[in-house]
């Protein structure tokens, strides 16, 4: 099982069009383009029915308090926890992939829709958490947004895009889903894997590395 992208090099830093945010020397940060990754498969297992394709960064503080502050940090002994930028489910095995810019060309104030798109079944992606209480942002946001990892953050943040071929034709998952529903729905069905890895931080101080 084969997963290939022209957007990144493996294990090596996501260009900044595909960030939900870049470095801005006045504000710290400002939007960026925040296009999708392109993607193609190959060598799938012969009983593959459909695929799930999963974005997460295991990186993001666990806590608030510093985020974003200025004056302070986020220590990097902080602990972390997940957060989704893209769950897709129920993709024809057949589509063969996805291209740059089909899922996401844009930040999009209160979200894009979930359900039924070209490429599958979008679910949510953790910024319908983070934007809950903001009253120009708050929405459902389906489908794909990038790394937006705090500017003041001592750790780089690791994305990782995982494929999943799976022996049923679709999930059994609610209207509503996110990652972890959608991993757990995954569960038992899995036949096979594969990962890409692209590395991101807002920090100037963490630029190069």
């Amino acid at each position: 099982m084969r997963l290939q992208t022209t957007a990144f090099i493996n294990n090596q830093s996501l260009p900044e069009r595909f960030a939900f945010c870049r470095i801005s020397p006045e504000n710290h940060v400002t939007l960026s383009e925040n296009i999708n990754p392109d993607f193609q498969w190959a060598n799938l297992p012969v009983e593959t029915r459909s695929l799930a394709l999963v974005c997460h960064d295991p990186d993001v503080p666990s806590r608030p308090d510093d985020v974003n502050k200025e004056g302070r940090t986020v220590s990097k002994d902080l602990a972390r926890v997940d957060f989704y930028h893209w769950v897709l489910v129920d993709i024809p095995p057949d589509l063969g992939g996805i291209t740059e810019g089909s899922a996401s060309s844009g930040v999009v104030p209160r979200g894009k829709p979930l359900g039924r798109t070209l490429h599958g079944r979008a679910g949510l992606n953790n910024y319908t958490d983070w934007f809950a209480g903001d009253a120009n942002m708050a929405g459902d946001y389906g489908g794909y947004d990038g790394p937006c990892p705090p500017w003041n953050d001592e750790i780089m943040h690791h994305y990782h895009f995982t494929l999943y071929a799976l022996s049923v034709d679709r999930l059994e998952l609610p209207d509503r889903f996110g990652g972890p529903e959608a991993l757990a729905a995954m569960n038992g069905v899995i036949l096979d894997q594969t990962s890409l890895m692209a590395t991101f931080s807002l920090n100037p101080d963490l630029q190069g590395e």
